[in-house]
């Protein structure tokens, strides 16, 4: 569950409460994800606590009701390794696996983890690439044909992507650095040109 993971993430830069986490999400997702439901943030956070990947301590506050904060266990640590060497089937709009995973790996301010996502990714949707081909080149029917040319066009626009992130990513050092310290990254002219082009 890709959320669950993002979650983990989220956790393994430090202990963590409900509503922030819920904010640290939406910040680190972005505005295409939407909003996350915190009810279904509890349901998440009660069954990592039941799977042992997180732990949760009541903490009294003076004024309002007690605070419950997660913090991630090493078995959590594991788990989120796991999710992060492991490739992700594609799916449907943004609310993408392996979106959540660059999310994560950027936000870990560590470049070797970056690599090896987006290296796993690559390799993943290079092979998924040339079995459409040969799928295609042995394909009689012409819909077939064409069905498996969008398929292998949706491989390569993912495949743009992998080298977009590794471009955005890796070539400038701070950029990691900056994320991992929950910096915002600074503006450059294509982000502030970006809505002005989408009005005009």
């Amino acid at each position: 569950m890709a959320i669950q993971h993002a979650v983990l993430a989220l956790l393994a830069r430090g202990p963590s409460y409900g509503y922030e986490l819920k904010g640290a999400f939406e910040a680190a997702v972005g505005p295409q994800w939407g909003p996350l439901n915190i009810g279904h943030l509890y349901q998440i956070l009660d069954r990592l606590s039941r799977d042992g990947l997180v732990v949760a301590e009541r903490q009294a506050q003076p004024v309002k009701p007690d605070r419950v904060v997660y913090e991630i266990t090493a078995a959590g640590r594991t788990e989120l390794d796991r999710w992060l060497t492991e490739t992700s089937p594609r799916s449907g709009g943004f609310r993408d696996d392996f979106f959540l995973k660059v999310t994560a790996a950027a936000r870990s301010g560590e470049p070797a983890t970056v690599r090896t996502v987006l290296g796993n990714q690559r390799g993943h949707l290079l092979r998924e690439l040339r079995n459409l081909d040969g799928l295609r080149r042995r394909a009689y029917d012409p819909v077939v044909r064409l069905l498996l040319s969008a398929a292998s066009r949706h491989v390569e626009a993912d495949l743009a992507f992998v080298d977009d992130a590794e471009s955005a990513l890796l070539t400038d050092e701070t950029v990691l650095a900056g994320l991992a310290a929950g910096r915002p990254p600074a503006a450059t002219p294509e982000t502030d040109a970006g809505p002005a082009r989408a009005a005009g």
